[in-house]
C-alpha cells in the first residue's frame, strides 16, 4: 500500500531537544548583533566534518548577543512560535542559566526572563547544567530547577526537567549524580546529553546511575544490545536531532541517522531541532530528513511524534489532545 500524501506540519508533534540560543531566529540575532555591536558568528560549514570548538565557539559568540532579560524573552516567545509553525503542541526548551547569569544579574533572573517569555506558549523549560563544569555547579541548578519545579509566572508551564549539556567527553557521570537526585525527588525529568561522542556506556551510565528519564542524542546506543534493551525496557526515549549529527561527525551523512534501527530495537525514538541557528533546520525539517532520507513510513513518522508527547513533561490535557490528533493524521481525518 501507498502512503497518501501527508502534510508533516499537520502532524502533531513534540519537539523535546531545543536549546535558548540555539533557537534564535538568523533576523533577531542580526538585529541584536547590530544594537550591542557585536560580531556575528561566522556559518557553519555544514558541507563538511567540524570539531566540537567550532561550534562551540560560533554558539558562545551568538549567546553574547542575549543582553537582557527582554532578549531572553523575546527569543523563547520566538522559538515556541516557530515550533508551533511546524506542527509541535509542546516544546521543552532547554538553558543553562550560568551562561547569562552575570549579564541578567543572577541565576533566578534568568530563570523568570525565560518563564516570561514561555508564558501564553506550550512551552515547559528544561534548566541544564553543564558536563563541562563542576558537580557543585549542577547541584546549584538543580536546586534551582527544584525552586521553580511545576511553577511558571503568570500561570505559566514552569521548569520540567533538569538536563546536562555541552560536550560529555568533559564530566564523569556518577560526579552528577547528586544535582540528578535534587531533580527526580522534585518530580523533574533527567535528560543528559550522552552518547553523543562517548560509546554507549556513556548512555548506559546515564540512565543507570543518574536516573535518566530521556537522552539527549545518544546514538551510541546502537552499538551496544545490552544497553538498547536497557532503553526499550525503560521506555528511555533518545532526542534524536538529525541535522546535527554530519557537520560534528557523528555520522557520515544524514541516510546514517539510525532512527528506523533503534526504532526497530524497540528503542522510544523523539525527533528534535538542537540548534536551529547553526544547523539551519527547525523540527519539520527533522520529520522531512525522516521521511525522505531515512525513508520512514507515514505510520512511523506517526510513531516518532507519538514517542515525543509520551516521553514529554507536557500535562495531561495536551498529552491526550496530541496522541488524538496523532491518531487522527494517520487516519486521514
Amino acid at each position: 500500500m501507498v502512503d497518501r500524501v501527508r502534510d508533516l506540519r499537520r502532524l502533531p508533534k513534540a519537539n523535546l531537544h531545543i536549546h535558548l540560543t540555539g533557537a534564535m531566529r538568523p533576523t533577531t540575532l542580526a538585529e541584536l548583533a547590530d544594537r550591542y555591536g557585536l560580531p556575528l558568528p561566522p556559518p557553519l560549514d555544514l558541507g563538511r566534518t567540524h570539531g566540537w570548538a567550532a561550534f562551540q565557539t560560533r554558539y558562545d559568540t551568538a549567546r553574547a548577543c542575549l543582553r537582557t532579560a527582554e532578549d531572553i524573552a523575546r527569543v523563547v516567545a520566538e522559538a515556541a512560535a516557530d515550533d508551533v509553525a511546524d506542527g509541535a503542541g509542546w516544546v521543552e526548551l532547554q538553558v543553562d542559566p550560568t551562561s547569562y547569569a552575570a549579564r541578567l544579574g543572577g541565576l533566578e533572573q534568568v530563570v523568570e526572563a525565560v518563564l516570561a517569555g514561555a508564558r501564553g506558549t506550550p512551552t515547559g523549560v528544561v534548566l541544564a547544567a553543564s558536563w563541562a563544569r563542576s558537580p557543585d555547579d549542577a547541584v546549584t541548578v538543580a536546586r534551582l530547577a527544584a525552586k521553580y519545579a511545576g511553577f511558571g509566572s503568570g500561570g505559566g508551564n514552569g521548569i520540567v526537567g533538569f538536563g546536562i549539556s555541552n560536550d560529555e567527553r568533559l564530566g564523569r557521570v556518577a560526579d552528577f549524580a547528586p544535582a540528578c537526585r535534587i531533580a527526580t525527588e522534585a518530580g523533574l525529568l533527567t535528560v543528559p546529553h550522552a552518547g553523543f561522542y562517548e560509546p554507549a556506556w556513556h548512555v548506559r551510565d546515564c540512565v543507570t546511575l543518574l536516573g535518566a528519564g530521556r537522552i539527549g542524542h545518544g546514538l551510541t546506543a546502537l552499538t551496544d544490545p545490552a544497553t538498547l534493551d536497557l532503553l526499550a525496557e525503560r521506555r528511555v526515549a533518545l532526542e534524536v536531532c538529525p541535522t546535527s549529527y554530519p557537520p560534528l561527525g557523528v555520522t557520515p551523512d544524514l541516510a546514517g541517522v539510525p532512527v528506523r534501527a533503534l526504532l526497530a530495537a524497540g528503542v522510544p525514538v523523539a525527533l528534535g531541532s538542537d540548534d536551529p541557528l547553526l544547523f539551519a533546520a527547525g523540527l519539520i525539517r527533522q520529520y522531512e530528513i525522516a521521511k525522505h532520507d531515512l525513508t520512514c513510513t507515514d505510520a512511523e513518522l506517526a510513531r516518532l511524534a507519538r514517542h515525543s508527547v509520551e516521553a514529554s513533561a507536557a500535562p495531561p490535557d495536551v498529552r491526550t489532545a496530541l496522541l488524538a490528533g496523532i491518531d487522527a493524521w494517520v487516519a486521514g481525518v
